[in-house]
């Protein structure tokens, strides 16, 4: 992939991959970073124009000291989507990438995203069922609650190369600032999903311990037009732990949804 730096204000020059030519597509990552969706981005890049940015503050870039939450995420990919003239776009987001995604939707008052796949994102409150508070985990104990299979999974500290450690700390430290409180969530985003309209379809991990299943099924009913599919085998990351199951059930919402004439 190419990396380009997209300019959308005086103090923000965002970093992303493009590649591919067809409906867009715009892939946001979760805290593990842009790694934990390179594979699914270099999937849909063969049949989509598929963007990808590193958030701000992710992997040494920059993030301005105004953009402390993600609802000012949010407002900067559709910035970047109108500064790019971009229409019937497909949002798919992991973790967090999901809650921004859903932060995008509630905002889209142009009607630029015409659909939306949530992959075990965070982002809203469900009473009966609590975020894990991955902050208060060591490395086994995050482990174990993102994988179906942690011993797969899992390397101990020790033996992750310093830069690699580094990086990881930096990006999590990033990630307190924008969603360190409230924790993971958005105390109003729930009871506005149901504004949006385009079709969301949320993927889940069966084995996911930071956010359940069942928390998954309540935000797929919070939305106006929401569906829950459950992927086995798989934990936080199904598209790492279960790529095929995923690009299957990503690629047949990009095709059932949209304006395919937009396109041709």
């Amino acid at each position: 992939m190419t990396t380009d730096a997209s300019a959308t204000s005086a103090d923000l020059s965002l970093t992303l991959d493009e590649e591919g030519a067809g409906r867009p597509v715009l892939v946001l990552h979760g805290g593990g970073g842009p790694a934990t969706v390179a594979g699914l981005a270099r999937h849909l890049s063969r049949t989509a124009r598929t963007i990808t940015p590193v958030h701000p503050g992710w992997d040494g870039t920059h993030r301005p000291a105004w953009l402390t939450g993600v609802d000012d995420l949010a407002l900067v990919y559709l910035r970047l989507l109108h500064e790019r003239g971009l229409r019937d776009v497909l949002v798919v987001g992991s973790s967090l990438g999901g809650w921004i995604a859903a932060e995008m939707a509630v905002r889209d008052s142009a009607g630029t995203i015409t659909g939306l796949v949530l992959i075990d994102a965070v982002g809203v409150q469900v009473e009966t069922e609590p975020i894990t508070d991955v902050f208060a985990l060591d490395a086994r104990g995050v482990a174990e609650h993102s994988w179906h299979d942690p011993d797969r999974s899992y390397v101990a500290p020790a033996d992750v190369p310093t830069e690699e450690l580094a990086r990881r700390h930096a990006n999590m430290a990033t990630m307190r600032v924008l969603a360190g409180d409230p924790y993971m969530h958005d105390p109003t985003l729930l009871r506005r999903l149901g504004q949006v309209r385009v079709p969301a379809l949320l993927l889940w991990g069966e084995s996911d311990r930071i956010v359940t299943p069942a928390y998954g099924a309540a935000y797929a009913d919070a939305f106006g037009n929401g569906r829950l599919e459950v992927i086995p085998g798989a934990g936080h990351l199904p598209q790492l732990e279960q790529p095929e199951a995923v690009f299957a059930l990503v690629d047949a919402h990009l095709h059932r949804t949209g304006d395919p004439s937009l396109h041709q």
